[in-house]
C-alpha cells in the first residue's frame, strides 16, 4: 500500500549560485557519505547536478511523508547509487518502508519523485 508520493524540481542555476558565493549549501544537504560521492565528481557542472538532484530527492522524500524538511533533516535522508547506478535512498525512522526513487536532470532543471510504500 502506498503510504506517500513527493516530487520536487530546482532550477540548476539557483544550485550554481550558491555554490558560487561558499559551499555550505554542500555540508547543510548532504551526508558524509554523500559528501565524499561529490567530491569525487571530475567537475563542476556534475557536482551541480548531483547536489541539485540530492537536494530535490531530499524534498520529495520529506514531501511523501507529509512532514516537509523541518520536522525532518535533510541529513536524516541519504541517498547512495546501488551497482548500477541507480539511486537507492535510506531515511532514519523509514526502514520497515519500502522508499522508491527517481531523479533526473536537464540543462536547466533537477527533478526527484519518491513513492513510500508499506
Amino acid at each position: 500500500m502506498i503510504k506517500g508520493i513527493g516530487i520536487d524540481i530546482i532550477e540548476l542555476e539557483r544550485i550554481r549560485n550558491s555554490l558560487a558565493k561558499s559551499n555550505q549549501l554542500v555540508s547543510r544537504i548532504l551526508t558524509t557519505t554523500e559528501q565524499i560521492m561529490y567530491e569525487k565528481l571530475s567537475s563542476a557542472s556534475r557536482r551541480t547536478e548531483f547536489l541539485a538532484g540530492r537536494f530535490t530527492a531530499k524534498e520529495a522524500f520529506a514531501k511523501a511523508t507529509g512532514q516537509g524538511i523541518g520536522k525532518l533533516s535533510f541529513k536524516d535522508i541519504e541517498i547512495k547509487t546501488n551497482e548500477l547506478g541507480a539511486p537507492r535512498i535510506t531515511a532514519r525512522g523509514y526502514e520497515p518502508y519500502s522508499i522508491f526513487i527517481s531523479i533526473t536532470h536537464s540543462k536547466d532543471y533537477a527533478v526527484a519523485q519518491v513513492i513510500i510504500e508499506e
